[in-house]
């Protein structure tokens, strides 16, 4: 069965698109067939990953449309076993046309039931409107990247009641895979309050790697490459890999 992952926090600057893209790439390193699918306006996956977004003939606005086929919209990357659906400024009027369209929580659902890929990663836009609701129902699980600053926790209980209700009405196999720190400064006492909170609050749904801020993440994406391809030595590659790691086991088990 293909594992399903939406990305998720309505939170911008969160790491969730650094996260989704170098998890994935982890993920196809280790033999994985994964795909990406790039379902925020702004299309950050995509052009992380190199793809010139605007001159992408098919994007994700084309699939939750149904205009074509999930095979021609795939785009291969520079990581072999990875590929991208990839999104542009588009998209956004996406969430209006969808509203008076018939099972309109379902249009991703219903554009990926025919998937074939170990994975498929699904970078949400920093919002809980129609966009990820579709990603919500289309997948198995939930992934929260949350950053290690004061406001941490400020407004996942949205977030998680959003899941609820998802739950309650469009799909109720999903569950929660867990959270991981993002952006975290061992050097600064309150990323390690913040660690000690969310571990109280949700337990072992923690992820116990942490991203660590790192210039060398903050820098991949310009360039288009993963950090693996970036600076594979740097301490966000060893965290991302470790990050895989456990985000595999947990999907495997």
């Amino acid at each position: 069965m293909t594992n399903i992952i939406a990305i998720v926090n309505q939170k911008g600057g969160v790491g969730k698109t650094t996260t989704t893209i170098n998890v994935a790439a982890q993920l196809a390193a280790d033999k994985q067939s994964v795909l990406i699918i790039d379902l925020d306006p702004q299309g950050n996956a995509s052009s992380g990953l190199g793809i010139l977004k605007e001159q992408a003939p098919l994007t994700t606005y084309d699939l939750l449309r149904g205009e074509a086929s999930l095979s021609q919209m795939i785009h291969s990357t520079n990581v072999a076993q990875l590929s991208i659906i990839p999104a542009n400024a588009d998209l956004a009027g996406a969430e209006v046309e969808l509203v008076n369209k018939p099972r309109r929580e379902f249009a991703l659902a219903d554009a990926l039931k025919n998937a074939e890929y170990d994975y498929i990663l699904i970078d949400c836009p920093p919002s809980l409107g129609l966009l990820t609701i579709n990603a919500l129902t289309a997948a198995n699980s939930v992934f929260i990247p949350v950053q290690a600053e004061y406001y941490a926790l400020e407004g996942l209980s949205q977030l998680l009641n959003t899941i609820q209700a998802v739950k309650g009405s469009t799909n109720p196999n999903i569950e929660l895979l867990g959270i991981a720190l993002t952006m975290f400064d061992k050097r600064n006492s309150l990323s390690e309050q913040v660690q000690t909170e969310v571990q109280n609050y949700f337990g072992d749904k923690l992820f116990k790697t942490v991203i660590p801020r790192n210039v060398r993440l903050a820098e991949a994406p310009s360039y288009g490459r993963t950090i693996y391809e970036h600076d594979r030595w740097s301490k966000g590659a060893r965290a991302y890999k470790a990050l895989s790691k456990e985000f595999r086991n947990r999907t495997s088990s």
